[in-house]
């Protein structure tokens, strides 16, 4: 007859070793993944920022300018872990530029970054807060800075090397985009991601076709005189249903080009004619690469931490306390 005593001493010794040996291998894991990246110099970490609404180069101590940028960035009522993870995108992004000049100073000669979003980031002085904020100036200030201090230092790696966390205010409701099908370029850590948002902008901007042709050196008017054909026409779309490349008379433009020159919010479009004008209904706001600040806002509401917002956004990378 089996001693069941002594067997259940020996289950329970077991699970216990088990149990030792998972504690001291999770401890090793997060000392592995809390190893700090080495970023000089070591304290004081100052940049060179490009207003351009005094139009010069002030010098901006790091954690100062982040608080300027997530208030610029981000809704200061967002829930304070998407504020967080906000802080940690716009530092690591920051610290990117820093270290390499050569590739970052082509628009402001002798300046890190700018205060102009589609340069670099969105920057806020304390004066333009208070007068976008009003009397909630003490309190939305409060949570950004704490934003800011709680995650001091922290920044987001891959493979043990800063990444460019690029972000952007809306996905529109749908998956992220690839950086390869924006930019012809691929990273590992901007792949197209599932996002919770679900409130989103949506825009329709006319142009007449004469804009279009001033603007982006197109055909359009002469086309439709002398064929009669439409004169715009969508070619090619992403994974996600973007659109990528789009047909302008006898031209074919990246979308993403056409976005930023006729200062349309998102490639989540749809297109048509209408007489002499052409019709862009957009959704989302942005690239749409990297965080979707939205989607995050609503990643947070779900009970998510600032690290699974990261982590999901900006999959294989880790966040690191640098030294």
């Amino acid at each position: 007859m089996p001693n069941w005593v002594s067997i259940m001493k020996k289950i329970a010794i077991a699970i216990l070793i088990l149990l030792v040996a998972w504690t001291a291998y999770t401890v090793k894991q997060e000392k592995e993944e809390e190893k700090p990246v080495k970023i000089q110099p070591e304290k004081g970490i100052t940049l060179k920022l490009y207003n351009h609404q005094t139009d010069k180069i002030e010098t901006v101590e790091l954690e100062e300018y982040l608080v300027g940028v997530v208030a610029g960035e981000m809704p200061p009522n967002y829930p304070l872990e998407a504020l967080k993870a906000q802080a940690i995108a716009a530092r690591t992004y920051t610290l990117k530029r820093i270290l390499s000049p050569q590739n970052t100073r082509g628009y402001h000669p002798g300046a890190d970054l700018c205060t102009d979003p589609t340069h670099s980031q969105a920057y806020l002085s304390g004066e333009e807060l208070r007068k976008r904020w009003g009397v909630k100036y003490y309190y939305y200030l409060s949570r950004v800075k704490w934003a800011v201090n709680s995650t001091k230092g922290k920044v987001l790696v891959y493979n043990g090397e800063l990444i460019d966390p690029v972000y952007h205010a809306s996905c529109g409701g749908q998956k992220t985009e690839a950086a390869k099908d924006v930019w012809g370029y691929d990273v590992p850590y901007l792949k197209s991601v599932t996002c919770l948002e679900n409130d989103y902008p949506v825009e329709t901007k006319t142009f007449k076709i004469s804009y279009i042709d001033k603007v982006l050196g197109t055909d359009l008017k002469a086309l439709a005189v002398s064929t009669g054909t439409k004169p715009v026409k969508i070619s090619e779309r992403t994974g996600t249903g973007r659109v990528k490349k789009i047909k302008l008379g006898s031209r074919i433009f990246l979308a993403e080009e056409i976005r930023y020159r006729l200062g349309l919010k998102s490639t989540i479009m749809t297109v048509s004619t209408r007489g002499d004008k052409i019709i862009f209904t957009t959704r989302g706001y942005g690239h749409g690469v990297g965080l979707c600040q939205r989607g995050a806002a609503a990643l947070a509401d779900k009970g998510k931490n600032y690290r699974e917002i990261l982590s999901h956004y900006y999959p294989g990378t880790k966040v690191v306390q640098y030294k």
